[in-house]
């Protein structure tokens, strides 16, 4: 199956940096620069984390953690989709590509 998992992800003439996961919905990197998205965007999660303050309010936790959490989330969830295939729901292979592995 990795092998499998494998080979789709490098069946990539397009240069898309993610590409539709084979199982569920959503998009796994597919080239460095979509690993570079992704590290970006853990990296921009940890930071914030790390801003959080208990003793604060909490509408000054909101603005300063869940807000631009969402942010970073929907800036992810947009360069997905402009340099990644269009997300659908899968389970596995299509039966045509199925038949070729």
């Amino acid at each position: 199956m990795i092998k499998q998992y494998i080979a789709y992800l490098k069946d990539n003439p397009q240069g898309l940096w993610f590409k539709a996961k084979l199982y569920g919905w959503g998009w796994t990197p597919a080239r460095w620069q979509g690993w570079a998205v992704i590290a970006a965007y853990l990296v921009v999660l940890f930071a914030l984390a790390s801003k959080v303050d208990k003793a604060r309010p909490a509408f000054d936790q909101v603005l300063t953690f869940f807000l631009p959490l969402v942010a970073a989330t929907v800036a992810l969830i947009l360069v997905c989709y402009k340099t990644g295939e269009r997300p659908r729901w899968r389970w596995g292979l299509p039966k045509e590509d199925r038949k070729g592995r």
